[in-house]
């Protein structure tokens, strides 16, 4: 499949928003883009993969990534996006971050999301088209952030396993596993995560665990059945590691998550592409 670069960048105005349906499994390679970009991702899932870090974004959720950043982004399902290209000056006055992140997303910025899709690129400034997309900007500035990324080692070889870890996780698969699959030893696996990630293979492991079951539960499956696949012993015992981490129960940080509500953190584009 071939690609060209958007023509969003050239539009003289602040911020464009356009929405864009992508088929199962289509992944776009590592890029960058002149503006800013967020992503709303109204169905489906999709992974981001920056160096060194990966984010899973469930349908109901968005992420921005900064003018400038290389990432690459793998959809799940059928997947469909809205996304807002915002000028780096735009970006600026509003503080909007240099670095990227998952965000929440309320009741008003996503009716907001949807009005934009059909308002012209070359809009009113000073109509109402123009207004809607000002109130846009501001209510993207105060989406709070969530705590949906897992730190990716640079080491190829362990770089590797991690990703094919994250598209498939189980709390079961031991550290032991992980060395085999990465082709070194246990004690050598052991201090490359902590040493590239910053956190022990438990750590990280129980991490992309819980990504994933935020994920597949923000989709709709039941808890059962997503504590069971993960590979834990009961669905209690996922909700007692669930609140330990998260701060809440699964249904309770799920519903919290669709209000605006900010969550407790576990640690403390396809832009220029056209399918």
């Amino acid at each position: 499949m071939n690609y060209r670069i958007s023509e969003f960048d050239d539009i003289p105005r602040e911020v464009v928003v356009t929405s864009v349906h992508y088929q199962e499994r289509m992944l776009f390679p590592l890029h960058t883009h002149r503006r800013g970009q967020f992503v709303y991702v109204a169905s489906g899932r999709v992974t981001v993969y920056v160096p060194n870090k990966s984010w899973l974004v469930p349908e109901n959720y968005a992420f921005w990534v900064p003018a400038g950043i290389p990432h690459e982004m793998d959809m799940r399902g059928r997947v469909t996006i809205l996304n807002t290209y915002v000028s780096p000056i735009a970006a600026q006055r509003l503080a909007l971050p240099a670095y990227c992140k998952a965000l929440n997303i309320s009741d008003l910025l996503r009716s907001l999301l949807l009005e934009a899709a059909d308002i012209p690129r070359l809009y009113k400034l000073d109509q109402r088209e123009g207004r809607v997309m000002a109130l846009l900007l501001d209510e993207i500035a105060a989406m709070p952030e969530l705590p949906l990324h897992v730190p990716l080692p640079k080491k190829t070889c362990l770089a590797r396993v991690c990703r094919e870890f994250i598209e498939c996780p189980r709390t079961d698969v031991s550290i032991d596993k992980m060395a085999a699959m990465a082709g070194v030893s246990r004690r050598t696996l052991t201090r490359l995560f902590r040493q590239e990630t910053g956190l022990s293979f438990a750590a990280w492991k129980q991490q992309a665990c819980l990504l994933a079951a935020m994920t597949r539960m923000a989709h709709g499956e039941p808890i059962t059945r997503v504590a069971m696949d993960l590979g834990y012993s009961s669905p209690s015992t996922f909700t007692v590691v669930f609140r330990r981490v998260l701060g809440e129960v699964p249904s309770r940080y799920l519903g919290e998550g669709r209000t605006g509500v900010t969550h407790k953190a576990p640690n403390g584009t396809d832009e220029g592409f056209v399918a």
